[in-house]
């Protein structure tokens, strides 16, 4: 029996003449009674994490992470409350200097256009922003000196009859990296790390990159893990790019890089100023990034074959029918399938796994 229920029977009737009201009444406190919060262990290392955390970059990752895992329910609103309002100071005193006492360089996000983001990453001079300025119509500054680049700067790669972004960034090394860098990445899709294969310190650098996000619960890596969601960190699918292979001594210096960090990474050898490595790369961050694309018809007329819908690989009839319109979520009963070596036309049901290129005819 509910505790507002027992306790009305011990009532007298003088107290409380409306027995009714009385019920609501305690109702009302069992409601404000303090929920359990049941708190993973993943929250809980987040938690130690962030006391642990000595400059303002690292706090904020771990309070993003704490607001990623704590259990969303009635219990912990004001846990996340509290959180927000920690995230929105650190941040504003981030953008204003005040953790330091200097003035830093403002906050940046780059807007999400075209089928998936992809970020570029790498010490000064690795060519991010050659790659950046051969692949797309970018307007980057590609300069002999380090720290040309101070602003994320994206670009469109262009894939057949889709646009893949590519986002151009400040180099990171073991004394600085701009302190919105990490937002960058975590908001992004994948990421490219650029190593200069005619520099003696390209080992020691790409290793001082993947040093420095890791403080900030960043981690690159080739496949993700399982359960990514109940983990403190940011994972990150990367492709290690070994840049200037037209340099001497480039072969020995990939040769270590592929020995140091072949297990750990895929890697992409290029000269970003030309070549056929160049050329197909377009092709190669398509089938990096794992998206397939969708087109669709209307009964009785040709497919749209123009604007294609682009969506993760594995996905089905119902998701790519809830981008067409969010109330086929409701309303979708079948759909008829060309493509994908099957019979032209064929009737399938909505949980139909779809492959790239195929065109898709929604009934309700």
């Amino acid at each position: 029996m509910p505790r507002a229920y027992r306790f009305v029977r011990r009532l007298r009737s003088e107290t409380f003449p409306d027995k009714i009201n009385a019920v609501t009444f305690f109702q009302t406190l069992d409601d404000q009674r303090p929920m359990p919060a049941n708190l993973t262990p993943a929250y809980r290392k987040a938690e130690q994490d962030f006391r642990k955390a000595k400059t303002t970059e690292e706090k904020i990752a771990c309070l993003e992470a704490m607001l990623r895992l704590i259990p969303k329910h009635k219990g912990t609103d004001h846990m996340q409350g509290d959180i927000k309002r920690r995230l929105s100071r650190l941040r504003k005193e981030q953008e204003r200097g005040r953790s330091k006492g200097k003035k830093t360089a403002p906050v940046f996000k780059v807007e999400r256009e075209g089928a998936a983001q992809v970020v570029l990453l790498g010490a000064p001079n690795a060519g991010k922003s050659q790659i950046l300025a051969s692949l797309s119509k970018a307007h980057a500054t590609v300069a002999p000196y380090p720290f040309a680049t101070q602003i994320p700067l994206p670009g469109m790669v262009k894939f057949e009859d889709i646009q893949i972004q590519l986002v151009d960034t400040p180099p990171i090394t073991s004394d600085y990296m701009e302190p919105w860098l990490p937002d960058i990445v975590r908001r992004s899709d994948a990421a490219l790390i650029v190593s200069d294969m005619g520099s003696d310190d390209a080992l020691h650098d790409v290793e001082t990159l993947l040093s420095r996000l890791a403080k900030v619960k960043i981690e690159l890596v080739r496949e993700l893990p399982e359960n990514v969601e109940n983990r403190v960190e940011t994972f990150r699918r990367t492709v290690l790019v070994a840049n200037k292979t037209d340099t001497p001594d480039a072969d020995n210096r990939l040769t270590m890089l592929r020995e140091f960090f072949g297990k750990r990474f895929e890697i992409w050898p290029l000269t970003a100023t030309g070549g056929d490595a160049l050329d197909n790369f377009a092709e190669r961050l398509f089938r990096f990034i794992r998206i397939i694309r969708v087109y669709t018809k209307q009964p009785g007329k040709k497919p749209d074959m123009n604007q294609p819908y682009t969506i993760a690989a594995g996905s089905t009839v119902i998701e790519v029918a809830v981008k067409v319109h969010r109330d086929f979520e409701k309303t979708l009963k079948s759909a008829r399938l060309w493509g994908s070596g099957k019979y032209d036309g064929i009737y399938v049901k909505r949980d139909h796994v779809l492959d790239d290129g195929d065109i898709i005819e929604l009934h309700e």
